[in-house]
């Protein structure tokens, strides 16, 4: 059985930083692409940031230079790293996998979601 079980969401301030992680277990890891999407009230889920077996990373236009996704093989663990966060990037967070490329599409397996709220 395959879990993804997120942490790292939370509230806080425009301009401020949040770090989440995914830890994946009953999978090949090392092999998959892993992603993140969100999804806000209202709005289609998004693919936030992408990153392939070889390091290979995507990011929505929305994102780009302040997000960056890594990965730890060892600790089967997928990171997004999130700076300068803006009240839009208000949204529940999602881990998933196993893609087949960082550009999608998205994988069969889903995070249980993390909120992230930024608020003034």
């Amino acid at each position: 059985q395959v879990q993804l079980v997120e942490s790292g969401g939370g509230l806080v301030q425009p301009g401020e930083s949040l770090r989440l992680s995914c830890v994946a277990s009953g999978m090949w890891f090392e092999v998959h692409a892993m992603g993140w999407f969100r999804q806000a009230p209202g709005k289609q889920r998004e693919l936030v940031a992408g990153i392939s077996r070889y390091g290979f990373q995507n990011y929505a236009e929305s994102v780009k230079g302040r997000f960056t996704i890594d990965r730890d093989n060892a600790k089967n663990t997928t990171y997004l790293q999130m700076n300068s966060l803006k009240v839009e990037d208000t949204a529940v967070y999602y881990c998933n996998g196993p893609m087949l490329t960082a550009r999608g599409p998205s994988g069969e397996f889903w995070g249980q979601g993390t909120q992230v709220t930024v608020s003034s």
